[in-house]
């Protein structure tokens, strides 16, 4: 019985947010998944590649790994790459684009390194080049080992395709799974958050209990590939049936607009019949009826919004209305600075998970179920 070669897939995310991501990926049955920084490798064919792109909530971009040689200079960099399988991977009228790096290496000319492996690729496939290609190859040369990679994703995955209104300084849709997750939430119970703007952690939380793939409503890079099954993936897409969720899922935001983009947003992920979402100041705040869940909160913080000092009265009153109304629900607050998280005067763990965004550090912290 013949079957697919396995090869490396490379499950891109923030730095800090790896465990997170190796769990879904344990969850939703991939192999050998082994946590490296900035993401989790995992090994399969490309069957698995398109259904990481369907089910996976937390990476934020999908690479998979085609080869990787020794290159000491240009010449030997552009005669390897010619080896690798470019015939069985790009279509000969489809444009592609190539991105190297280089660290440590004797190849130190990032953009002399592109052009050698697009000389290679055009010489072996006759595929056209543009800069504006959907299909993009990432060379990464290290201490002279050029790894080759395809990215299969196109457009980063945190863009589901059904969010049409962002807020200022948006919580990104991959990130918000991964701190979902990190909180203990499984999709079985309510979720509230009280500065939702846009509706990010609302609706990623009522997908997740809907059971509704993040990957549904979008096109991704490996359609443009050789390798590519269309009716193969349409099977795979195929939606069964579900139970619809208990849970229900609550943003309020002080802002009216937050509050029109959440309800729009949620009307377009399907998910409007289990979310609800009102304008109120976090005074007002206050736990829906029926069982406790977890209250989840991105609150602004000094170096997302401005200046930091204004902030502290505004997290003192989130922390006061949530330790006099919200006894036996969990809390979980993404902020900037241990001081902005004290003020709360919540009482979280004392272990966070940092993680890097963007150049910004931010910090994870959460609580048991409150006193």
């Amino acid at each position: 019985m013949n079957t697919a070669p396995l090869f490396e897939i490379l499950l891109v995310t923030a730095p800090g947010l790896e465990a997170p991501l190796r769990a879904e990926a344990i969850e939703n049955g991939f192999r050998a998944p082994k946590v490296i920084k900035g993401g989790v490798t995992i090994k399969g064919t490309w069957a698995e590649v398109w259904r990481a792109h369907l089910q996976l909530r937390g990476a934020s971009r999908i690479l998979v790994r085609i080869g990787a040689f020794r290159a000491m200079h240009l010449a030997q960099l552009d005669k390897r790459a010619r080896r690798l399988p470019w015939n069985e991977i790009l279509k000969v009228d489809e444009p592609v684009h190539v991105e190297a790096t280089c660290k440590g290496s004797r190849i130190y000319h990032a953009k002399a390194a592109a052009q050698r492996i697009s000389t290679a690729i055009q010489a072996e496939r006759g595929a056209p080049l543009s800069p504006d290609a959907g299909v993009r190859i990432k060379a990464r040369i290290d201490d002279d080992l050029c790894t080759i990679s395809i990215d299969t994703s196109g457009e980063a995955l945190h863009k589901r395709g059904h969010k049409q209104a962002v807020a200022k300084a948006p919580m990104r849709e991959n990130m918000a799974a991964l701190f979902l997750r990190l909180c203990g939430y499984n999709g079985k119970e309510p979720v509230v958050d009280p500065m939702c703007g846009s509706g990010t952690f609302i609706i990623e939380a009522a997908e997740i209990a809907a059971g509704l793939n993040p990957g549904r409503s979008r096109h991704f890079a490996f359609e443009k590939l050789a390798t590519f099954d269309q009716d193969a993936w349409s099977t795979l897409c195929t939606d069964r049936e579900r139970p619809p969720p208990s849970a229900r899922f609550h943003g309020s935001d002080r802002d009216a607009g937050a509050i029109r983009m959440s309800t729009a947003n949620a009307e377009q992920a399907g998910v409007s019949e289990i979310t609800t979402f009102q304008r109120q100041p976090i005074s007002d705040v206050a736990p829906p009826d029926g069982p406790c869940g977890l209250v989840i909160i991105n609150p602004p913080y000094g170096s997302r919004i401005g200046k930091k000092k204004p902030l502290f009265a505004l997290y003192n009153r989130l922390g006061q209305t949530l330790l006099e109304r919200f006894s036996g629900w969990r809390v979980g607050l993404i902020t900037d600075t241990d001081s902005l998280a004290q003020a709360t005067r919540l009482p979280f763990a004392t272990e966070t998970t940092a993680v890097s965004h963007g150049g910004l550090r931010i910090q994870l912290y959460r609580t048991d179920a409150l006193p």
